[in-house]
């Protein structure tokens, strides 16, 4: 029999969930299908040898709406922020990281001149009005901004720190400037990791009479007769509902429509390009250096963070739990061997002799971090959550046209569950 429901959401990662908190609370028949074995998507931490691994780096702004959302849905957020206080690498050189009080007079990174310029810019970053910066790439505004190279080069480091991004020449200096001001709130790690967000999304719902399906792949989405869909899945079952929430990525999304979308909406899919990162997970008995827990490439574009100094990612005390991470650029041909082979080297200036203390490590040599890399003309191009398919919405880091991750991913979740509300209040 064919399976009909209300709300079919496409998707069980943050944006999927976060809809189906929203509309969990309506009297709507609601179902999740996952295409994973398990739900979660990249907010999946995997629990190895007793040591909590997310999937690479994760942080949630804590003065950003995603928190603020999911605090409102009643998720609890245990962790504690890290500290900005560490190293800035470049050419095997080490450079205290100006990016606290102390930071910023001890560092040898600038001179007094630089120094100044830098603490300008960061004592009048919270009044950059951001609609100003519609026009410019990130590269513009940074040029724009400060005058010494160097002061250049931090902009550029936290740029990819808060957003991921490096391709500053590409990316809206709206979006990542805006994000930039979040993160100056503070980010928190997660206690066992992002997971035990989406196991609180997902208790919520299923407890609300909310089916989850996982293993279940859509391959067909076709609108059908009065504001209904029928969803192909890839063993040919059908699944029929009044409105679907779409939380792929938009080249999935693209595929899954084939030619229903007009032909502005389908090219600009078509376009979109994704964000992407290389991930060294990796346990260690203990940190052959404790004094180092955080550094960056200058450029060279390297990240290194012990989490579990500040979160609690093992069930033994004693044991430590960092990333290791290169960003990549849209442009880069990547090269999996060397790229491992630049994290370990990295990691070995970091902690050396780490290897010693491996309890277990994971490479991924290509994660998407963001399915959208965020350009100049995006907002212009969506129209809310909202295709020109009635009753078809859409959600993801990449959805919305002002943030990206997991900003992106909670704020278009609710906002897709936000519109089918009102759409049945009517």
């Amino acid at each position: 029999m064919t399976q009909r429901w209300d709300i079919v959401i496409v998707g069980g990662g943050l944006a999927g969930y976060v809809a189906a908190n929203y509309l969990a609370k309506t009297d709507l028949s609601i179902l999740i299908l996952e295409k994973g074995r398990n739900v979660g998507g990249r907010a999946r931490t995997t629990k190895i040898n007793h040591q909590y691994l997310n999937l690479g780096p994760h942080a949630i702004y804590k003065k950003g709406k995603a928190k603020f959302i999911l605090e409102n849905l009643g998720i609890k957020l245990n962790g504690k922020s890290p500290k900005l206080a560490g190293d800035l690498i470049e050419n095997n050189m080490e450079y205290a990281a100006p990016f606290t009080p102390l930071g910023l007079f001890s560092s040898s990174f600038l001179n007094w001149k630089e120094r100044i310029e830098w603490a300008t810019i960061l004592m009048k970053f919270n009044r950059i009005d951001t609609e100003k910066l519609t026009e410019q790439t990130f590269y513009q505004w940074v040029q724009q901004a400060a005058v010494s190279k160097k002061v250049q080069s931090l902009l550029y480091i936290l740029g990819r720190l808060a957003t991921y991004c490096h391709a500053p020449e590409k990316v809206s200096a709206k979006l990542i400037v805006s994000h930039l001001k979040t993160v100056m709130g503070g980010v928190l790690y997660l206690d066992a990791g992002w997971q035990t967000i989406i196991d609180q999304l997902h208790n919520n719902v299923v407890i609300s009479g909310v089916q989850v399906q996982s293993s279940t792949v859509v391959k067909e989405l076709e609108p059908i007769e009065h504001e209904h869909f029928k969803l192909v899945l890839s063993n040919d079952e059908e699944i029929h509902g009044k409105y679907v929430i779409c939380t792929t990525g938009p080249h999935e999304l693209n595929k899954m429509l084939g030619e229903k979308l007009d032909r502005p909406q389908s090219s600009f899919l078509a376009q979109i390009t994704p964000v992407r990162g290389a991930t060294l997970d990796v346990a260690l008995t203990q940190l052959p250096n404790p004094k180092k827990l955080f550094a960056m490439g200058i450029t060279d574009p390297f990240y290194f963070s012990v989490h579990s100094k500040y979160a609690r990612l093992s069930d033994d005390a004693k044991s430590a739990v960092l990333h290791v991470f290169k960003y990549h650029h849209p442009d880069d041909h990547i090269d999996g061997k060397k790229v491992k082979t630049e994290l370990e080297q990295f990691l070995e200036m970091m902690q050396p002799g780490w290897k010693k203390h491996e309890i277990t490590s994971r490479f991924i040599p290509q994660i998407t971090v963001n399915h959208r890399l965020p350009q100049i003309g995006d907002e212009q191009k969506f129209h809310r959550s909202k295709t020109n398919i009635p009753g078809l919405y859409i959600a993801g880091d990449w959805a919305s046209p002002d943030s990206i991750l997991s900003e992106g991913a909670v704020s278009s979740g609710k906002q897709a569950a936000e519109e089918i509300i009102q759409k049945e209040n009517r």
